[in-house]
């Protein structure tokens, strides 16, 4: 008995050191890890704090310095009230939620009827149709400008709203994902539709949207920014100012101050204040719908 008790306690003193570095070494990979998610995560923010603190900075205090001076002592939100007033801020906000509103449904609509029999039909041509599809991601935006404006002109929409708005309504982007998206719902659900006697729009609508709202979310928030950020195509076809989204009227914000840098700040602090509201208000479906788009 006694011989037994020492041999456990031999074992539990030769077991206990290597579990314990086994213990330290899970412990210094998980440290270095958040370590590693914190210098990613101030990649991203650090920016926009920059450009927050040059926005609150006073006339007396200078943006650069050596050291760098972050803290603005004191703020001040005058380069705002300056940068709302000198141009027409609430008019450039007004046409971009337009154009938001006009051109993210549709898309989000567009895009599922495209995707949906890409991913549950059977038809000739359906995987040829996809790569095409796909393919046209790989071509840079600024290759499409001339043709796209061929096309609004000869529809005679130049320096209009439904000009700026008709070449977003479809993505293969979003067709992509929502394919993907849909071929993660259940055959199941489909074939019980069918059986209750609905047919391909009702199960459209009713079974195959429901399931993909994460996506749709995500979507939504892609195309949010994307709207909200475009800057080429609307200078390509928009001549009157008063049609001016937020990202062109910041190019006059710049035009009027010069070299002020914290006027500038202070604009695009407003102008993005919108995006971040939407994504704090769509990020709890985010990485729902973009781990179903993965899948597979």
């Amino acid at each position: 008995m006694n011989d037994r008790t020492e041999q456990d306690t031999t074992q539990r003193r030769v077991i206990e050191p290597g579990r314990a570095k086994r213990v330290s070494l899970n412990g210094m990979k998980q440290a270095g890890f958040y370590t590693l998610l914190c210098l990613i995560g101030a990649l991203f923010i650090g920016p926009f704090l920059i450009l927050l603190t040059s926005a609150l900075k006073p006339a007396s205090q200078p943006v650069y310095s050596f050291p760098p001076q972050l803290i603005p002592i004191p703020p001040v939100l005058d380069w705002f009230v300056e940068s709302w007033t000198k141009i027409s801020f609430p008019r450039y906000l007004a046409n971009s939620m337009i154009y938001e509103l006009l051109t993210v449904p549709a898309y989000l609509v567009i895009s599922a009827l495209a995707a949906y029999p890409l991913a549950r039909m059977e038809f000739r041509g359906r995987a040829p149709l996809f790569a095409l599809i796909v393919s046209t991601m790989f071509l840079p935006g600024e290759v499409m400008l001339v043709p796209r404006f061929l096309v609004v002109s000869e529809l005679g929409m130049v320096d209009t709203f439904a000009g700026v708005v008709l070449p977003g309504l479809l993505s293969a982007f979003g067709v992509f994902l929502l394919k993907q998206a849909f071929e993660q719902v259940p055959r199941e659900l489909f074939d019980a539709a069918r059986v209750d006697g609905c047919n391909e729009w009702q199960i459209f609508w009713r079974v195959a949207v429901r399931q993909v709202t994460p996506t749709l979310a995500t979507l939504a928030i892609f195309g949010f920014i994307s709207v909200w950020n475009n800057f080429i195509w609307p200078l390509v076809v928009l001549k009157s100012e008063d049609k001016y989204p937020i990202a062109l009227g910041l190019a006059y914000l710049q035009g009027i101050f010069g070299t002020d840098v914290r006027s500038m700040a202070a604009g695009t602090v407003i102008a993005v204040l919108p995006i971040v509201v939407f994504f704090i208000a769509m990020q709890k479906h985010f990485v729902d719908g973009m781990r179903g788009a993965v899948k597979g």
